[in-house]
């Protein structure tokens, strides 16, 4: 059978996630070790815990959070304009690519998702229904 087929339409190649991982890690670094010179970005603690890469891997789309979610609005703005300089670093970390593809930040909102996942699964109704039922014996008699 071709590879051609193998896939899930819809889903990211294995090299979409090989190298949306590997400019994860090298995002991760750089912040961490706080290679971008911005007053805003200075001292804060930001979360990498996803890059998404196009089809093409022209794009990548990295989902932070600020530790804390505080001044999430400020910090995004830093890290969108510092998107060239952060690019050059990475570029300088994943030599085996042939080009650094763009990247754009976007808040990481699984966090909220889940939270309100959470407050709806705590709520007295349906805690009601998501008990377990009782079992009855039945007698014959």
């Amino acid at each position: 059978m071709s590879k051609k087929f193998d896939r899930i339409p819809g889903m990211p190649s294995n090299r979409q996630l090989r190298v949306a991982e590997q400019v994860r890690h090298a995002l991760a670094e750089i912040l961490q070790r706080g290679e971008v010179f911005d007053p805003i970005l200075e001292g804060r603690v930001i979360t990498v815990p996803e890059v998404r890469m196009s089809p093409d891997l022209r794009l990548a789309t990295a989902l932070v959070m600020p530790l804390g979610g505080k001044d999430e609005a400020k910090v995004l703005a830093a890290l969108n304009k510092n998107a060239k300089p952060l690019r050059g670093a990475i570029s300088r970390r994943l030599r085996e690519m042939r080009y650094m593809p763009d990247i754009r930040f976007r808040l990481d909102e699984r966090f909220d998702v889940a939270a309100g996942i959470d407050a709806l699964l705590a709520r007295p109704e349906v805690a009601r229904d998501l008990k377990k039922p009782e079992k009855r014996e039945e007698f014959d008699e």
